[in-house]
């Protein structure tokens, strides 16, 4: 048995995880075992696929503390390329600048300045265009440099507007941009983006008793959506029984037979 928790720990998570000057932070949901069922799926679509050319079977094994691994992704590599361990950075990239919270005159904003050009748009937006070809902030790899000096220009030119109205801003201005929202306020947003991020699900008799998150996929021809509430303790037992009792029975009657 493994622990979500335990292996944020063991596993390097978080250790990268919370503010620079704070201690290790577990991720806001079990996240290790949601990477953890998602290799099994991919796992197990890949052994499907591979019988159908050897006709041969597999038998799959995951850990936790693989698939935490295997998700920290550039982390990962900068220890094993560059002999670097990562640390904790809060908000902040430890290669891109501006690509973190920036506070606002209400509530912080997030902003992703994953090129030179959308700096210098952000520039604009904000009135000051001028740092855009400053030697320190003119490149990436300056901004990184400079992170210290380049933060507090930013927020003060932020501090004149709030989050959101910077948001409407800025994504105008082809600068990605966004509020930290709620979970609520995340799933009106992908519904007014058409997204359709939630199912009404049914017990047996197919009355309503909730909703749930859909699964992300959309599939194109559509496959049928399940709508099936999860079940109650117990319901499937007689059925599960009865099939295991039938192939119980069928590999008797073989092996009676010597077949």
């Amino acid at each position: 048995m493994g622990y979500d928790f335990i292996v944020q720990a063991l596993g390097g998570l978080m250790s990268i995880t919370g503010e620079h000057d704070g201690g290790p932070v577990k991720a806001g949901v079990a996240l290790v075992d949601v990477l953890t069922a998602k290799d099994a799926t991919v796992g197990i679509l890949a052994a499907l696929a591979a019988r159908t050319s050897t006709g041969r079977g597999a038998h799959l094994e995951l850990n936790l503390l693989s698939s935490l691994q295997g998700a920290l992704a550039n982390q990962g590599q900068a220890f094993l390329g560059a002999g670097k361990v990562p640390t904790r950075m809060g908000n902040d990239h430890p290669s891109i600048v501006p690509y973190q919270l920036l506070e606002c005159s209400d509530a912080p904003l997030a902003v992703a300045c994953g090129n030179d050009g959308q700096f210098t748009k952000l520039t604009r937006v904000l009135g000051i265009p001028d740092i855009a070809v400053d030697p320190r902030f003119a490149t990436n790899n300056a901004r990184v440099a400079h992170r210290d000096e380049l933060v507090p220009i930013l927020e003060a030119a932020l501090s004149t507007g709030t989050a959101v109205h910077w948001q409407d801003t800025l994504t105008d201005a082809g600068v990605p941009a966004g509020h930290v929202a709620g979970i609520d306020e995340g799933l009106e947003y992908a519904q007014s983006l058409g997204l359709e991020p939630t199912i009404e699900v049914h017990d047996a008799a197919g009355v309503p008793v909730g909703r749930q998150i859909r699964n992300p996929i959309t599939w194109t021809p559509p496959i049928p959506v399940r709508t099936e509430a999860p079940p109650q303790l117990g319901e499937h037992d007689a059925a599960v029984l009865s099939w295991l009792g039938d192939r119980l029975s069928a590999a008797s009657s073989s092996a009676a037979s010597g077949g």
